[in-house]
């Protein structure tokens, strides 16, 4: 079993940063997968960012503003958001591929105001 939780989010200016935090419990192979997704009202999650090992996936819409990193020793992942736009406004999911089964954080609420 994994379990993720995640920290971080919450309102901030268009044209400034976040952090998100997800730590993750439970045994992580540094080749399963790790990311980020977000929901918009409405609409079905999508990706945001992964990494698996050293191989980071962005979605184009964050790419050049977000950065994904992983803290292989507190099984943590993070996204650094930068250059933040009102069209990220969206919960924030944690998400962790393994063995094929996926497990998901509780969410976070990500606020840019314009």
């Amino acid at each position: 079993q994994v379990q993720l939780v995640e920290s971080g989010g919450g309102l901030v200016q268009a044209g400034g940063s976040l952090r998100l935090s997800c730590a993750a419990s439970g045994t992580i192979f540094r080749t399963n997968v790790l990311g980020w997704y977000r929901q918009f009202p409405g609409k079905q999650r999508e990706l945001v960012a992964d990494i698996s090992g050293g191989t980071t996936n962005y979605a184009d819409s964050v790419k050049g503003r977000f950065t994904i990193a992983k803290d292989n020793a507190e099984n943590t992942v993070y996204l650094q958001m930068n250059s933040l736009r009102a069209e990220d406004t969206a919960v924030y999911y944690c998400y962790c591929r393994r063995l094929g089964v996926e497990y998901w954080g509780q969410g976070t609420q990500v606020t840019v105001s314009s």
